[in-house]
């Protein structure tokens, strides 16, 4: 029996959204702004809402934004469209005033109605995934008249607790069907198109409009870098960390990096620039997390400038970065709460090898070969991000991805005959890895670099 073909969309991979966590801020708003239409739908008008966090998102929460997504998400704010100034106010908003507009009428919402369940109140053994929130909303008497459980299951994918593990459905079926990193490089040499190819062709199926949504995305992309580059002074959290992109930059600029080095060194201010942004909450795109926000549209831009490749060019490499994603979401996670930071830097590390490698002229094996160096070198690495800010390692660690990418990328390219082990082999080892790790090294701040810096 053919297994079931891969149905994501490379859109719901690349999202716009607001730092400084796709798992943890931009798929708890979409939750609860999704929660709050299926109230109104149902025409209910709650006396009271509560929603109670559970898993790495109990844990981490505070640090990540995620009751202040929620409550925006209640407030009926969407990930890509809300005001991110007025996002890091709400919390203060809402204890002046209470009350929101639901459908016309005024509803009581106090930051207070956000619960953050400990892992010992709520073990993560026990949930469908590390990252489950429980909406519900109450009449005047108390009584529950509505309620969700719904897993944030990374780069910003909501699902609801049943449908878990279940594959998307479409009404129409992709164009070149694959399944894993076998069958996509089989549809390749099959079709004569690039990997890049056959997912733009399989995605303009599902949205017609897909060259002017890439052109939005990269515009995203651009947006940040800027923004990041231009922004000085300290990230907030307290951990005193310092934006450092435009002062690498600079460097560069000034001839102080050497010269053989100098695009790699550029692709990683564009990265520190991407997860300074992110870290302070800014806008940012998944690609495909916001805690690996960074290096994939690093080296992307980079490339496209250097190179001045044309827009059919950068749009064929986010294709191929994003079949790259596509794969391991579905065999593995992209998810830090549910396999550690492989699952965040790791895939974003393995998507920017295999587009840079499409960009410079390697073939499809080529492409699936990067994209296996550039994983298999993350196998292991740990989400332990210091206060459960996205901050320390996380900025430092999209950097590396940058370089681990190009590393990658030319392994391939100049290596002969295809490696040892496979994309496919990988991710089932990436997985495994993951639920071999323990909780504490994933994305709950409780091991690893997360306990290293003393607090008095």
């Amino acid at each position: 029996m053919t297994p079931a073909p891969i149905t994501i969309s490379l859109l719901e991979l690349f999202r716009i959204g607001p730092g400084p966590s796709s798992s943890h801020t931009v798929g708890p708003m979409r939750a609860a702004a999704r929660f709050r239409s299926h109230c109104l739908a149902r025409g209910i008008t709650p006396a009271r809402l509560q929603v109670e966090l559970q898993g790495s998102l109990s844990a981490t929460g505070h640090g990540h934004g995620t009751d202040r997504a929620v409550l925006a998400g209640l407030c009926g704010d969407e990930p890509e469209t809300c005001d991110v100034d007025a996002l890091q106010r709400l919390p203060d908003t809402l204890r002046d005033d209470p009350h929101i507009d639901w459908g016309g009428v005024t509803v009581r919402l106090h930051p207070d109605d956000v619960v953050f369940r400990s892992l010992r109140e709520v073990p993560t053994a026990s949930l469908a995934h590390p990252n489950t929130l429980v909406l519900r909303a109450f009449d005047a008497a108390g009584s529950l008249q509505h309620e969700e459980s719904v897993c944030s299951v990374g780069g910003g994918f909501v699902l609801s607790a049943e449908l878990i593990g279940q594959p998307v459905v479409r009404d129409r079926e992709p164009k070149i069907p694959f399944h894993n990193g076998d069958s996509l490089l089989a549809a390749s040499h099959r079709t004569g198109l690039s990997i890049g190819e056959i997912v733009l062709q399989n995605d303009r199926e599902w949205h017609p409009d897909l060259d002017e949504q890439l052109d939005r995305i990269v515009a995203a992309f651009r947006d940040c870098v800027a923004r990041g580059l231009r922004t000085r002074g300290e990230l907030p959290g307290g951990l005193g960390v310092v934006r450092r992109a435009g002062a690498l930059l600079r460097r560069l600029d000034a001839g102080q990096v050497e010269g053989s080095w100098s695009p790699i060194a550029r692709a990683q201010a564009y990265a520190y620039a991407i997860n300074e942004e992110n870290a302070a909450g800014g806008r940012v795109v998944t690609a495909p997390t916001n805690g690996a926000a960074g290096i994939f549209p690093a080296v992307l831009l980079e490339a496209a400038d250097r190179l001045q490749l044309d827009r059919a060019r950068i749009h064929r490499a986010i294709g191929t970065g994003a079949a790259i994603a596509m794969v391991i979401k579905t065999h593995a996670s992209l998810s830090g709460a549910e396999v550690g930071c492989q699952g965040e830097v790791g895939s974003a590390t393995a998507m920017a090898a295999a587009a840079l490698c499409e960009i410079l002229g390697g073939t499809p094996d080529q492409v699936e070969n990067a994209a296996e160096i550039g994983l298999e070198h993350n196998l292991g690495l740990t989400c332990d991000p210091i206060r459960g800010l996205v901050q320390a390692p996380c900025i430092e660690r999209n950097a590396m991805g940058v370089a681990k990418a190009w590393s990658a990328a030319q392994l391939s390219l100049h290596a002969e005959g295809r490696g040892v082990v496979s994309l496919d082999r990988v991710i089932r080892v990436m997985r495994r890895t993951g639920h071999d790790m323990h909780t504490d090294y994933k994305e709950t701040s409780t091991g690893g670099l997360a306990v290293s810096l003393p607090e008095c």
